[in-house]
């Protein structure tokens, strides 16, 4: 069989290469003697691009199923674990180059290569550039364990975060022992660990215990068989193969890139008089979600399902989701994992054996009336909760699902399951995508439109600070959506700085909401007008950078990474970001530092290396130092905020609600650097899963400079969507352009420019100093040059 051209990796090194490596890897470590397994058979078969390794009785098979995804598999055990997606297509990967060698066999792709050593009983990887990275024992696999050699520097990540009063002192680094688990209050898990040495190791388990190592990672699971995945290439690339085995996150509906206020002691006429008071100020919110409040609790005939009519009169028939929805806002509400038993629901679940094994009945809190937790597990049980769900909820104006405490019954995919019941259901009768949040992640909830948020945290600058490292510890095991109660869930009310601090921190995460305890209010307007002023800034610049948020929503789902990401992600081999928490980036282009300590009159941020520009003032800094920045102590008005080199940003004007408008014009900041750049802008319907179907709008955006001269280069539009986009108003900064190629009408300024209905150029000066203001016509390609001012 002829295989397609691949770049050309030498496939093995030699057994003296790698013995030498051994000891780099593991000084004073025995490579040999360990490994060699005298009784195994050293049969090697290798035949469709598969290596099978004879281990004694039983088999090891070693395949490429992506360029980047090395398959090790030894011994089936029954159903797959849930870490890998069900819908997911078995594939056998054809672009590999095989090689039986004298002593083993090799499979080598564009991103690296795996060889068999018969004689060590080894697997040996390596990256695109032949560097030594992995080797795997295969006595250990036959054992029912994983046991992989790595250079003892290597940086770990992944296994799991941390929980809502866990100690996050350790930040994103892994070390020791690590029992991966779902965990509880807003704790992430998975059988996964990765490196910025460029590579990640997946155990398909449910559960497992790692002990990690400086020169080794140890594994065990519960299942009989090991099934180990090694994904390749850097960490964006480690995670778009963790979303191809795992699952991709379906795009959650436009209006959730906005503003969420949550709120747990609430009736229909203080909902309203909330509302009204956002819309009356301008200050934009598109989400309320409500709790206990809403439902029936604790009442028969389906009291856990359905709204509550003293409460909320308007809510039953979907009087209130029309008013709501008026005033440009969606409503969620929660959802609780436990049935009243002595109801009609709950002997239902009695009768179909739908409780969780083993558990007891429990005097709920809330109601004081006996419950019991549903097994999600069961398949039958999903579909019984979701289709309540969907007929008492969704059909009367709940649009999406705040799920809360599944995660006490000590199963991993409790809560993961309890989402895909409601996930399921609700795609069953509806084109309407499905949003929720959760309170524990594990591996493979994603594809159930799944958010996490951090659990019941306390309020407090130090519970603020510390939400740093919870946030990006998730994101490196997967859990892209993540958000937090904004201001603080417990203890009290935050006084006004903490929580003006903490909008701006939230404004900057995936998922931005506010929430508090019983009775607790989270508006803006309720800290003071100082506070209420950044708080309302920080929002508004939120909105105005919806379509940048929007077009990494869509980037998750195609590819794996967020719209938030630590800095090693692109730094990899920087130390000083290694266990960086202070700041992150927000999308490709934004680096963000938020302020996070009481009274804070200066704050020194670490810029990697290129050119950085401050989003507000327009200074520009020198990257791979660190800057000394003066913070507004009085009005707790700035927000460490930095541009790229490189950068291209859309933007619109501030709306009260996500579509408030129809877009005709995106603005889009750009700061062009000698090395090429782009970003891919997107939009669909905002609502609806008719992208998966092609219904969506798609058009690359890309820049150059070199010396005094800009390329701009904007691609042909794909997708059959047809939004409301007439313009781009590119604003090129760095430079005032003395001519632009093409027939652009040259203007005397930028009114004159925005006064006139059609394309044009225009030069002049802003806070970022001098820029070329260009307005082309969406959705057709074009190729422009800017002769800029020497």
């Amino acid at each position: 069989m002829t295989t397609p051209p691949i770049r050309e990796v030498k496939s093995s090194l030699s057994l003296a290469a790698w013995l030498c490596l051994g000891l780099a890897l593991a000084p004073g470590a025995s490579l040999a003697a360990p490994m060699q397994t005298a009784q195994a058979s050293r049969m090697t078969h290798l035949a469709d691009h598969v290596i099978t390794a004879g281990l004694g009785t039983d088999a090891m098979d070693v395949q490429f199923v992506a360029p980047g995804i090395v398959h090790v598999h030894f011994k089936q055990d029954g159903a797959p674990a849930l870490v890998l997606d069900p819908a997911r297509k078995p594939t056998t990967f054809t672009q590999v180059r095989d090689e039986q060698l004298a002593d083993g066999a090799s499979l080598t792709t564009a991103a690296g290569s795996v060889r068999w050593d018969p004689q060590h009983q080894q697997l040996q990887i390596t990256d695109a550039r032949n560097h030594p990275l992995l080797r795997i024992d295969a006595d250990a696999l036959r054992q029912g364990k994983l046991h992989v050699q790595h250079a003892a520097d290597d940086a770990l990540y992944g296994i799991g975060g941390y929980n809502a009063t866990e100690d996050a002192a350790a930040g994103m680094l892994r070390t020791g022992k690590q029992v991966v688990d779902a965990g509880e209050q807003g704790h992430a898990g998975a059988p996964f660990v990765w490196s910025t040495a460029g590579y990640g190791v997946l155990l398909a388990s449910d559960g497992a215990t790692f002990a990690l190592q400086p020169a080794t990672i140890t594994a065990s699971s519960p299942r009989n068989d090991t099934d180990v995945y090694i994904l390749l290439g850097t960490p964006a690339q480690i995670f778009d193969s963790l979303s191809q085995l795992s699952g991709s996150s379906p795009l959650f509906p436009k209006w959730a890139m906005g503003f969420t206020n949550s709120q747990w002691g609430i009736d229909e006429k203080e909902l309203l008089q909330i509302v009204d008071t956002y819309r009356a100020k301008h200050i934009p919110i598109d989400n309320f979600t409500i709790d206990f409040d809403w439902k029936a609790w604790g009442e028969d005939n389906y009291g856990e399902f359905r709204w509550n009519p003293a409460k909320f009169p308007d809510g039953p028939g979907g009087a209130l989701k029309k008013q709501m929805a008026a005033r440009g806002i969606t409503l969620t509400g929660i959802m609780k994992p436990r049935i009243h038993v002595d109801t009609v629901e709950g002997r239902y679940a009695t009768a179909h054996d739908f409780w969780v094994p083993g558990e007891k009945v429990s005097d709920d809190y809330f109601s004081h009336k006996p419950v019991k937790n549903i097994d999600f597990d069961l398949p039958a049980a999903r579909s019984w909760f979701g289709n309540l769900a969907i007929k008492y909820g969704y059909d009367q104006g709940i649009a999406g699902w705040w799920n809360d405490e599944a995660d006490t019954t000590g199963s991993d995919t409790e809560f993961m399951n309890m989402q895909r019941a409601l996930y399921d259901s609700q795609r069953a009768v509806s084109n309407q995508r499905v949003w929720s949040i959760n309170r524990n992640f594990w591996l493979g909830s994603q594809r159930y439109a799944y958010g996490l948020w951090s659990g019941d945290i306390a309020t407090g600058f130090a519970s603020m600070a510390s939400q740093r490292a919870r946030m990006l510890s998730a994101i490196n095991v997967g859990a892209m959506q993540w958000g937090m109660d904004g201001g603080g869930f417990n203890h009290g009310a935050p006084i006004p700085e903490n929580y003006a601090r903490w909008i701006q921190f939230g404004a900057f995460t995936p998922i931005f909401r506010v929430h508090g305890d019983f009775g607790q209010k989270r508006q803006p307007w309720v800290y003071g007008p100082t506070a209420e002023k950044a708080a309302t800034d920080a929002i508004r610049l939120r909105y105005t950078l919806i379509p940048y948020i929007y077009a990494y929503a869509h980037r998750l789902h195609v590819g794996g990474v967020g719209l938030v990401r630590p800095l090693l992600f692109d730094w990899p081999h920087d130390t000083n970001v290694r266990n960086d928490v202070d700041s992150w980036l927000f999308g490709d282009w934004l680096l963000v530092s938020p302020v996070v300590a009481q009274g804070q009159t200066a704050k020194d941020v670490y810029l990697p290396t290129g050119r950085w520009t401050d989003w507000f003032s327009g200074k520009a800094y020198d990257g791979g130092q660190t800057v000394h920045l003066a913070i507004d102590s009085k009005h707790w008005s700035d927000i460490p905020l930095f541009i790229r080199d490189g950068a291209i940003i859309p933007t619109q004007p501030v709306e009260d609600y996500v579509g408030q408008h129809p877009l005709t014009q995106l603005d889009v900041e750009m700061f062009p650097a000698a090395q090429r750049s782009r970003f891919d802008y997107y939009d669909d319907d905002g609502t609806t899963y008719d992208y998966e179907h092609g219904q969506d709008y798609r058009q690359t955006l890309a820049m150059q400079r070199s010396g005094s001269t800009v390329q701009l280069d904007i691609g042909e539009a794909a997708g059959r969507f047809k939004p409301a986009l007439r313009f781009y108003l590119l604003k090129i900064h760095g430079g005032a352009a003395v001519r632009v190629s093409g027939k652009l009408k040259a203007f005397a300024s930028l009114d004159a420019l925005k006064q006139a209905d059609g394309e044009g150029w225009a030069s002049g000066h802003d806070r970022y100093g001098d820029v070329t203001w260009v307005r082309v016509a969406a959705s057709r390609a074009a190729a422009l040059t800017l002769d800029m001012k020497s």
